[in-house]
């Protein structure tokens, strides 16, 4: 495909777009010009950047690109505030992106946005497919494919900034397909472009990095100066039951896993969020509510308890009502902050990689067979 051969603007930094137009004999300032066509005028079409000499627009087009994943299948929730979007690459391959709006007041079942919104959140994926696999997970059980660039991890965020206009996205989250900091230095890219004041401008504290317990990209996390959130996958406060919910767990036990929050927490002062997805009959008791109690007990943090997302695929159910509540007593009377997260787009299979498994009906691959069946497992042995 011709579009391979051509630079995506989006891919590069500030310093490789300065050299690209200084090799091309252009004026320092056409970078900064650029990056506001790309960034803040949210342009697609080199046309449209009025402002360059008609040479160096003809150039552009000639040699360079605008990275645009095009949505092949968009789900919405019924009540307008969830849309998932499976965004087809240059290579054809896929990942997924939701948009969650947050409202005070009631709204309407279209996709315009709802009166009373205070919040535009997009979730972004940074991987196809994803090399954990974790078993309750869609995308866990679609396998991995690739990395993503810099570039198609932004162009994510840039697509659904298009469609929100005239307002703005207030919160970008990757937590979409994919471990984020598998590739620490494509993602931090990514970041950079989205948290400079020249390019997309969004306040650092307004994203947040999602980890399987990637304990190398945490500790590189905790050294950069910028304030990004950081939440870690846990699911589990024990070794044997984490080893199958989380097999990254296998590489890094829940006490480096601890660790590395705890330097991260003390190091920048910032509270580390714990997402912990409760499935029925595996880890919702309430002796699983204390063991994660104990091990969090005086940890800068805040645990996201999460009803699952369920996979067709997949044994795991989500916790009943009752129980989840029953889970969140416990570790507030342990002075645990905790929140129930708002349950979004169950009924468009908004959980990460669901779309794309139905709308490829690819079977899943033999990583599902690493499973184990609640019946079959009710439970694991626990650590002495």
């Amino acid at each position: 495909m011709r579009s391979k051969q051509l630079i995506d603007l989006l891919d590069l930094n500030k310093t490789k777009l300065a050299g690209l137009l200084q090799a091309w004999g252009e004026p320092a300032y056409r970078a900064a010009q650029i990056e506001r066509w790309l960034y803040r005028e949210l342009v697609t079409d080199f046309a449209a950047m009025t402002n360059l000499p008609r040479g160096l627009r003809a150039r552009l087009q000639a040699s360079a690109r605008i990275g645009t994943p095009r949505a092949i299948a968009e789900t919405a929730s019924a009540d307008g505030l969830t849309r998932k979007s499976l965004l087809q690459l240059d290579d054809g391959q896929t990942v997924e992106a939701v948009l969650m709006l947050y409202a005070d007041a009631p709204n309407s079942p279209q996709l315009e946005e709802p009166r009373g919104v205070h919040r535009r959140t997009v979730c972004v994926s940074t991987q196809v497919g994803c090399p954990i696999g974790c078993p309750f997970c869609a995308t866990g059980q679609a396998g991995f494919v690739r990395n993503l660039t810099p570039g198609e991890i932004i162009a994510q965020v840039l697509g659904f900034a298009r469609e929100v206009r005239p307002a703005a996205l207030t919160n970008v989250v990757l937590m979409g397909m994919g471990e984020p900091l598998w590739q620490f230095d494509v993602t931090w890219q990514a970041i950079e472009s989205l948290t400079d004041s020249a390019r997309f401008g969004m306040g650092a504290r307004r994203i947040t990095i999602s980890t399987a317990g990637e304990v190398r990209g945490i500790e590189r996390m905790a050294r950069e100066p910028l304030p990004i959130n950081l939440a870690i996958s846990l699911h589990a406060a024990d070794d044997e039951l984490r080893d199958v919910l989380v097999p990254l767990n296998r590489k890094y036990p829940l006490r480096d896993v601890m660790r590395a929050a705890r330097a991260y927490a003390e190091r920048t002062r910032r509270r580390v969020t714990f997402e912990y997805a409760l499935m029925d009959g595996v880890n919702d008791r309430a002796e699983d509510a204390r063991a994660l109690a104990q091990m969090l007990h005086g940890l800068l943090c805040h645990v996201n308890l999460i009803p699952l997302n369920p996979t067709a695929a997949s044994p795991y159910k989500r916790s009943p009502r009752a129980r989840v509540l029953a889970f969140e007593r416990v570790l507030r009377q342990a002075r645990i902050p905790t929140t129930v997260r708002v349950e979004r787009g169950i009924e468009i299979a908004a959980g990460c990689g669901q779309l794309r498994q139905v709308t490829h009906k690819s079977p899943v691959t033999g990583r599902n067979s690493q499973i184990v069946s609640v019946q079959g497992m009710t439970r694991l042995p626990r650590s002495k």
